[in-house]
């Protein structure tokens, strides 16, 4: 049966610091775990089991997992719970996400169990953290200044989270490490043409650190909205920007499908 958390985290982990668990078991606060398809990116309409760690070190304003975030709830899941969840699924492919998964060191000790018992594995990370870990597509999302969540952005109102957010979401060398180390797909939420500036911006200096540097159809734009209402109205302009920038366009496949459902 899917997870779906609601144990309400302390304000103090909003960041996605450590908590305390009840075993001396390794474990990863789980906000929700489930079978769906992969809706972004070179897999997507691929089967595949979504583990959804709670705990984020940055404060997207249009963040589509808010309570993994912003108000962050999870129950408290050992790793030999999370893959024993895993295996009741017929699928070979894990997405493990979040929030930002890679927060959490316990998350290397998850994806060493799954590359053990022969699971593809997929990071979704925003880019900022680095760790050595059996991942077989890193996919990074780096959050553009258009992510920064403004006083007038700001979901709860009163933007304490800007400056913090805009020191944090952009770290070079750790993306171009991301890049040498492991298949890559960098990820670009867009809301509007003014993105694609610092997207250009961005490639290229990634492209400058890394020692092999990632490829146009490395790069994807995909369009912002956590509904099919909001989907509408940006992914056309965005897919005429792929064309036009010579990158690769991904879609919202999940909000396509299901909407703003949780647990898909």
């Amino acid at each position: 049966m899917p997870v779906n958390a609601t144990e309400p985290s302390d304000g103090k982990r909003a960041d996605g610091e450590r908590e305390g668990a009840d075993s001396d078991e390794p474990s990863l606060p789980i906000n929700e775990l489930f079978y769906s398809l992969q809706g972004e990116g070179t897999l997507a309409g691929v089967p595949s089991v979504f583990v959804r760690t709670s705990g984020c070190n940055l404060r997207c304003w249009f963040c589509d997992s808010y309570h993994t975030s912003w108000e962050p709830t999870h129950a408290r899941m050992t790793v030999d719970e999370i893959v024993a969840e895993v295996e009741s699924y017929d699928a070979n492919h894990v997405v493990l996400t979040g929030g930002e998964p890679l927060v959490h060191e316990e998350s290397v000790t998850l994806l060493d169990r799954l590359s053990e018992r022969g699971y593809h594995t997929t990071v979704e990370t925003n880019g900022t953290i680095f760790r050595d870990a059996p991942i077989d597509l890193a996919s990074v999302s780096p959050k553009l200044a258009s992510s920064t969540p403004t006083p007038e952005t700001d979901p709860k109102g009163d933007g304490e989270w800007e400056d913090r957010h805009e020191e944090r979401r952009i770290d070079v060398e750790t993306l171009a490490a991301l890049v040498d180390a492991y298949d890559t797909q960098m990820k670009f939420v867009v809301t509007d043409d003014g993105d694609l500036e610092e997207i250009e911006e961005l490639v290229s200096d990634v492209r400058a650190t890394a020692d092999e540097p990632p490829s146009d159809t490395d790069v994807l734009l995909m369009p912002e909205g956590a509904t099919r209402e909001q989907l509408d109205e940006t992914r056309e302009r965005v897919a005429q920007l792929a064309m036009e920038f010579g990158y690769r366009y991904t879609p919202r496949l999940h909000v396509d499908l299901w909407n703003d459902a949780p647990g898909t």
